[in-house]
């Protein structure tokens, strides 16, 4: 398939044309964690804008199916699905290699899959930590790294890792998925760095929480760690870092996405945006 270059070329020494912010028509993305959440938000924000998606995530099979099938019909999107299990690097591998045999190209590669544990360090499950580190980290490594030759070959590429406010602080009873999102951030200035002169960007998007079913799992969760109810969980400790007292959308993440993916956000690179409502400001 021939190439498809994103910004329309200059004539005779003239600025090239930018496409604005949210056409991504004739691009292929690979998002992973993204039959739920805020995966599937990205996934339906790309495919809304022209892009072609490939789809990766846990869940029931039928359902994955009827989301996938649902995103292609409303959007016109080919959208497909791979089951690559996260903690395992060639299969994470051979994913990359699916969307661009099957979609031509690889232009967007969001690493977004990742799961959560609660609970203190002297009481951790060594199986637990060993699984966060996985599918929060490693993944993000060998899919990158599976990325990386298609997008020099194209000229061009965009790679969006999605970290945490917790890749920039800490917090009680979250060692594993704190140290993981703190690699990431360190992962994706490496990434940036070495691509800078590629044509290839790579930057991370810190959320703040999110109501998605990883937190919703944290609050049952935090609330037998800490022996509070759930309701003060949500009050006293999922919200109360952030000075908004809200959730973060998804509509918002999505927002940061489309700029970091487009044109215009070409020397945004090795960065980590903060879209928390002010937590990380204190």
């Amino acid at each position: 398939m021939s190439q498809q270059p994103n910004a329309s070329s200059g004539v005779d020494g003239e600025t090239p044309t930018l496409r604005s912010i949210g056409d991504l028509t004739g691009q292929v993305s690979v998002i992973t964690g993204s039959t739920s959440g805020i995966g599937l938000a990205l996934a339906r924000a790309v495919a809304a804008g022209g892009g072609d998606v490939v789809l990766n995530g846990l869940g029931d099979p039928a359902e994955i199916e009827q989301t996938r099938a649902e995103l292609e019909a409303s959007s016109g999107a080919r959208v497909r699905y791979h089951h690559a299990d996260m903690t395992r690097g060639e299969e994470i591998a051979d994913m990359v290699a699916f969307a661009h045999s099957e979609l031509g190209r690889l232009d967007i590669l969001v690493n977004n899959a990742g799961i959560q544990h609660v609970e203190s360090v002297e009481k951790f499950p060594t199986d637990q930590w060993e699984k966060i580190i996985a599918i929060n980290l490693s993944s993000a490594f060998y899919a990158t790294r599976a990325a990386i030759p298609i997008m020099k070959a194209q000229g061009r590429g965009r790679i969006v890792n999605m970290a945490s406010a917790h890749g920039l602080v800490a917090s009680p009873f979250k060692s594993a998925y704190v140290a993981a999102k703190h690699g990431v951030i360190g992962f994706t200035k490496t990434v940036a760095l070495e691509l800078a002169r590629d044509n290839i960007t790579c930057n991370a998007i810190c959320p703040g929480f999110v109501e998605t079913p990883i937190v919703t799992k944290q609050i049952a969760d935090q609330a037998r760690t800490r022996n509070m109810t759930e309701e003060q969980v949500l009050t006293d400790v999922i919200l109360a870092a952030q000075p908004t007292k809200r959730f973060v959308t998804t509509d918002e993440l999505t927002g940061i996405f489309l700029y970091l993916v487009s044109d215009l956000g070409a020397s945004a690179n090795g960065t980590s945006f903060s879209i928390d409502g002010g937590w990380t400001a204190q």
